[in-house]
């Protein structure tokens, strides 16, 4: 079964823009399947998986290129980087022909800085998360149970967005990530990245994981583990390139040494912290000590795919100060401003939850905003007060 995404029209728009379009995303997260249902047979596809075909494009770029047809899906690029400049030769000799190759690859910014350094100006770059809750919504079985906007956190939560566990209902969740995560350590941490210390490493995911929702501090993971800030900094990069985490920057402009100026860290899918943590029952969820920071990471998580669904970059912040004042997330509308947005696990919105937004105001008059946001898990939106709504998930909409 076939899930539609909403990134397909982005996509087909691209093909016409761009000589190249590159998707890049986590494994697993649907990117070859897209591009295939989208694009072939009008594009041949080859799979920089297979062993021989990698060591052919290696040794011989031109001869392999040659051996396939002009328009080409190259999936998972990043294991035969040297290939990049005979691309942009390539499309240099005919720069009016477009969506000549399409690209793949499970590390995007590794990916990113090679496209961009040697194929800058002619390619067009995407991101493909797991699905999103509009994606999942398409699946009949769940069309009913994700009525309720707490059936939904408690499926992205316990089942997770990728596209295997969803459209295999059979699939044992802990079982499905348990290979994902050796496969990531094995080829993606081990292969591409050359970290010896895996068992290490493992750790280190496992308890960032359970930080998850709060701001990075690597001197903490450091003593932890017992490596080094350095090391630390290396794996949160390895982290990010692969699409596993997302690091939420604070906002702060001239405001000084009151302004906490250190990332939040995100994961890209809630299911993978939850079985990272052992979190394995809706009761465990709901009632244990991370129960708000998962429910953050969830609705974080969602906004970034809108984002990327529309082929547009995250303009997402935080707010927060030394005495412990937080705004859990800024959207930047641009010429609309900041639309602040506050977090919470709860079916009971109170006027009481909207003091924060008054508080911005008084605090941060420059920051100014025409509406307040607090997300939870209402079935339809509420009003709180003039300019602040509490709403659920899946019901904001004009946001991104």
């Amino acid at each position: 079964m076939y899930l539609h995404r909403e990134i397909e029209p982005v996509l087909l728009k691209a093909v016409k823009q761009f000589r190249i379009v590159s998707l890049s995303g986590p494994r697993q997260s649907g990117k070859s399947t897209l591009l295939k249902r989208l694009f072939t047979p009008s594009y041949e596809f080859v799979s920089f998986d297979d062993p021989l075909l990698r060591e052919q494009a290696i040794r011989d770029p031109n001869l392999f290129l040659d051996s396939h047809t002009e328009r080409l899906i190259l999936d998972e690029i990043q294991y035969v980087p040297q290939l990049l400049p005979y691309l942009k030769m390539r499309v240099d000799q005919s720069p009016k022909r477009k969506g000549r190759y399409l690209l793949t690859g499970s590390q995007q910014f590794h990916l990113m800085r090679d496209l961009t350094e040697t194929l800058a100006g002619r390619v067009g770059l995407f991101n493909l998360l797991p699905f999103s809750i509009e994606e999942l919504k398409a699946v009949r079985r769940l069309r009913k149970r994700f009525a309720d906007s707490l059936e939904v956190f408690l499926y992205s939560a316990l089942r997770g967005s990728y596209p295997e566990p969803t459209v295999y209902p059979n699939i044992k969740p802990s079982s499905w990530y348990a290979s994902y995560v050796q496969t990531y350590l094995d080829r993606d941490v081990r292969g591409l990245h050359n970290v010896g210390r895996l068992r290490d490493f493992e750790r280190f995911l496992r308890l960032a994981a359970g930080r998850c929702s709060q701001i990075l501090n690597m001197s903490t993971f450091a003593g932890d583990i017992g490596v080094s800030v350095p090391t630390i900094r290396h794996w949160i990069s390895i982290l990010e390139a692969s699409g596993m985490i997302y690091l939420l920057s604070p906002y702060y402009q001239n405001w000084g040494k009151r302004i906490t100026k250190s990332p939040k860290l995100y994961f890209l899918d809630v299911g993978l912290v939850c079985y990272l943590t052992g979190m394995t029952s809706k009761d465990h969820l709901l009632q244990g000590p991370m129960a708000g920071a998962l429910f953050e990471n969830y609705c974080v998580q969602e906004i970034i795919k809108r984002f990327l669904a529309r082929g547009k970059e995250p303009r997402l912040y935080y707010l927060r100060t030394h005495n412990q004042f937080e705004i859990d997330l800024l959207i930047d509308k641009d010429i609309d401003g900041m639309i602040p947005v506050e977090i919470k696990l709860t079916k009971t919105p109170s006027r009481q939850m909207a003091v924060v937004f008054e508080r911005t105001n008084h605090l941060f008059p420059k920051l100014k905003f025409q509406q307040g946001v607090l997300l939870c898990l209402v079935p339809q939106p509420i009003k709180l007060a003039r300019f602040i709504t509490a709403t659920s998930l899946d019901k904001m909409d004009g946001l991104v």
